[in-house]
């Protein structure tokens, strides 16, 4: 990542050139290694598992409670059921 206050968002094909980069592969060969990391802490995380990498993060499901909320353009009250979402927390 851009250091000294720049801030650069990086795509997923900028993860695929700067693998195939480091390790000397062909984009192709790139572009499936990082899929199928992708597609292995998609399937944990569904499968309710965290993705523990020690020493870059742990990749989780989280949830989050039930709440009330208001209906954009409207002032009517609506209530918002408890749902999971991905968290990854560095370290």
């Amino acid at each position: 990542m851009a250091r000294g206050g720049s801030k650069k968002t990086k795509t997923k094909a900028d993860l695929i050139d700067q693998v195939a980069t480091a390790a000397g592969l062909k984009k192709k060969e790139a572009k499936a290694a990082v899929d199928a990391f992708l597609g292995k802490v998609e399937a944990a995380l569904k499968a309710g598992s965290k993705v523990q990498l020690t020493g870059f993060g742990t990749f989780e499901v989280r949830n989050r409670k039930a709440r009330t909320g208001v209906k954009p353009g409207t002032t009517q009250k609506i209530k918002i059921p408890a749902s999971k979402y991905p968290a990854f927390k560095p370290g």
